[in-house]
């Protein structure tokens, strides 16, 4: 596992890195430079990333919770002190776990293991979502298609989806790439 520590504090680097000190097979990068924060991170290909801060200002909170929207990783974010809108905050940015108060060694590898499993559960509900919004508007596109036809050359309802299947079938491709083509067309010969 390759884990990335951002911290502009060596010491309290060193706290974090203390606590991972027990796990086996993985690599610790620390960085401590705020500037080119997402190029560094790419860079190191990290399977977690754990952001300690101390106490943040408002703005330093803000600068990292866009970082942590550019990454599609686990992150751990380490906060001496926070307020109900920077927790708010930090959610809407895709922070796996916000520490408050908690950073102590023992505590480093249970926050690590709670980190990745609301990353991949989060991950799985965004993937289940995407799945779900393109069957919608796939079968958005099959309605549109059938009422071309239904229009266009007088067919019922299920004689233009049996059109369209057989169309699918006939060349091998599925009948939501057979119906955009229709819409397509019928758009390209001036249909609304």
């Amino acid at each position: 596992m390759r884990i990335a520590i951002v911290d502009e504090s060596a010491s309290r680097a060193a706290v974090i890195h203390e606590g991972l000190a027990a796990l086996n097979d993985c690599e610790i990068f620390v960085v401590t430079e705020r500037s080119g924060l997402v190029k560094r991170i790419g860079e190191i290909a990290p399977d977690i990333v754990l952001i300690d801060l101390g106490n943040p200002s408002r703005d330093m909170l803000e600068e990292y919770f866009a970082v942590t929207r550019a990454l599609a990783r686990p992150i751990a974010m380490f906060v001496d002190e926070s307020d109900d809108e920077a927790i708010a905050a930090s959610i809407d940015a895709g922070v796996s776990s916000y520490v408050i108060d908690g950073l102590a060694p023992h505590r480093i590898r249970p926050i690590l293991d709670l980190a990745v499993r609301r990353f991949n559960a989060f991950t799985r509900l965004q993937a289940d979502l995407a799945e779900a919004q393109g069957k919608l508007a796939e079968r958005e596109c099959i309605d549109r298609a059938k009422r071309i036809l239904m229009d266009s050359r007088r067919m019922s309802e299920p004689e233009a989806y049996a059109e369209l299947r057989k169309t699918a079938m006939n060349q091998g491709r599925r009948i939501g790439e057979i119906a955009e083509a229709v819409v397509t067309a019928h758009k390209l010969m001036g249909g609304a």
